[in-house]
């Protein structure tokens, strides 16, 4: 037990530090926008911010949406600790305790963006990410009046920076010449993906049937 704790709780402190490394990198180096590539043409790491959920997915322009997101991750992070615990004192696989791990990891990860990254880092109301229509948080910036996100501990914005440039060959139906995959996003969303892929594809291993016992009169 004591050998599956400390693995486990070593991969989800190597994906937390690399996530916020990252992180920290692109928002102190790179400018709103801007692009490199990493591996040609098709693979970049480019400098945005959402206020949603992974891979810049919109939840909604009032303050209370953005609450109640962070305090559902909250939730959901505590959730996965006790499941998580649970599973251990069952006797669960290592290599399942790694993959809820990286659920565990990728939702903390985000979570710290939100919790301290308004407080962290110089916060401009006027910057691009930080602008939400409906949010009714008027100010005052150099091209005049907008609206911004409300700011402070839970409402802060997520880091993202990966981003897929290929496109599907055009003789795939339905999805030809579109984008393999258009959304950008953080170390932080691929291991929560890469948790939820593994326990799909390795449920049979992770959670076997119990065979059921032949009572001994049926027995020839």
């Amino acid at each position: 037990m004591k050998k599956k704790i400390v693995v486990v709780t070593f991969i989800v402190g190597l994906i937390l530090l690399a996530d916020q490394l990252v992180k920290i990198y692109v928002k102190t180096n790179f400018s709103p926008g801007e692009s490199y590539p990493l591996i040609g043409d098709w693979f970049i790491a480019s400098y945005i911010e959402n206020q949603g959920m992974a891979f810049g997915t919109s939840f909604g322009s009032e303050m209370w949406h953005k609450l109640a997101l962070s305090i559902f991750r909250i939730v959901a992070i505590s959730g996965l600790i006790y499941y998580w615990i649970k599973q251990l004192k069952k006797g669960a696989r290592l290599e399942f305790l790694i993959a809820v791990g990286f659920v565990f990891a990728g939702a903390t990860g985000n979570l710290i963006d939100s919790m301290f990254y308004d407080f962290a880092f110089a916060y401009d109301p006027c910057m691009q990410f930080n602008y939400l229509e409906g949010s009714g948080n008027f100010v005052e910036c150099y091209f005049g009046e907008t609206e911004t996100k409300h700011q402070g501990f839970l409402f802060g914005n997520v880091v993202d920076m990966f981003k897929f440039q290929a496109s599907w060959p055009s003789w795939v139906p339905w999805l030809g010449d579109g984008p393999v995959f258009p959304a950008i996003w953080n170390i932080a969303d691929f291991a929560i993906t890469s948790g939820v892929i593994l326990i799909f594809i390795r449920q049979k291993k992770y959670f076997p049937k119990e065979k059921k016992a032949v009572p001994s009169g049926d027995q020839a």
